[in-house]
């Protein structure tokens, strides 16, 4: 089956994150279950369409089942290339469609409002400065764990990240993203362990999880009074659309997202279209709405 074999061509060569490879790894688990005792060899495609509506019945959506497709795809390709296979079945093969959910987003209010709060203590400060920054310039919750503090560039207000597939982006950061983290820095010193690079660090002066993160916000939320639950790909949506809504920029929003298709991009264009049609319903005479 060849599964460390793989799992080093995910990890070394394709330089995919840890998170990514597990993912893949456990979708290609999935296929050598579904297959049984048909050596993967001789599997077709018609052998993947039947695994793939055995799983859709199962309650899979068309989304996840995208991603299990293209594990397929990159787990045949590598036998195909190093271990001898003569094809790839899941060639050509499309996961069934499901409806696409539109991202949650803050308003420009709630926005502000999330953020007006006024910290003081050392976590507090952290936190403003994590989420300023989360919304100044849309960052994926994974990337902002692993910000060192040489990657914000003061001088010129931008920050480097690393984001999927190891690719690197500099993206713009607010001025009041800034402030926050300047003033997160003047306390840190006090906090980070020796030869700590981590930009933002927990209580104990280590790296802060992805999971306390997630916690911090969602408390902060609360704090604020803020309706339903909020969390870290929120302020990347509000960002993205807010961006939209006031540049109509879609490939800088692209660009600063890190989206490799622009076709991931263009859910905001929807965002956009919700708030313009919200415009139009309460100041148009003849709108549908009375």
């Amino acid at each position: 089956m060849h599964l460390e074999g793989y799992r080093s061509h995910l990890s070394n060569e394709r330089r995919l994150s840890r998170l990514t490879c597990e993912n893949y790894l456990r979708d290609v688990g999935l296929l050598l279950g579904l297959a049984q005792d048909t050596p993967l060899e001789d599997i077709r495609i018609h052998h993947l369409r039947h695994f793939v509506a055995r799983l859709h019945a199962g309650g899979l959506s068309g989304r996840s089942l995208a991603r299990t497709l293209s594990a397929w795809r990159s787990y045949f390709n590598y036998l195909v290339r190093d271990h001898g296979h003569t094809h790839n079945p899941a060639t050509g093969l499309r996961p069934p469609k499901s409806p696409r959910n539109l991202p949650e987003a803050l308003s420009p209010d709630e926005a502000n409002r999330f953020l007006a709060n006024d910290a003081e203590d050392v976590l507090s400060l952290r936190d403003k400065a994590m989420f300023e920054l989360f919304y100044s310039s849309g960052l994926r919750l994974s990337e902002l764990k692993h910000l060192a503090g040489r990657d914000i560039d003061f001088g010129e207000g931008t920050v480097r990240v690393t984001g999927k597939g190891n690719k690197t982006r500099v993206v713009p950061v607010g001025r009041m993203a800034i402030a926050a983290i300047e003033k997160w820095l003047e306390v840190r010193k006090n906090l980070a362990r020796e030869g700590e690079e981590a930009l933002f660090l927990n209580r104990n002066g280590r790296p802060i999880s992805q999971r306390a993160i997630q916690y911090r916000i969602s408390s902060w939320g609360v704090k604020q009074g803020m309706p339903g639950h909020i969390h870290p790909h929120m302020l990347r949506h509000s960002f993205a659309s807010h961006v939209l809504q006031s540049s109509g920029d879609l490939r800088a929003v692209q660009e600063m997202l890190g989206h490799a298709s622009i076709s991931t991009t263009q859910v905001y264009t929807h965002l956009d279209f919700q708030h313009l049609a919200r415009v139009y319903d309460a100041a148009h005479p003849r709108s549908r709405k009375k």
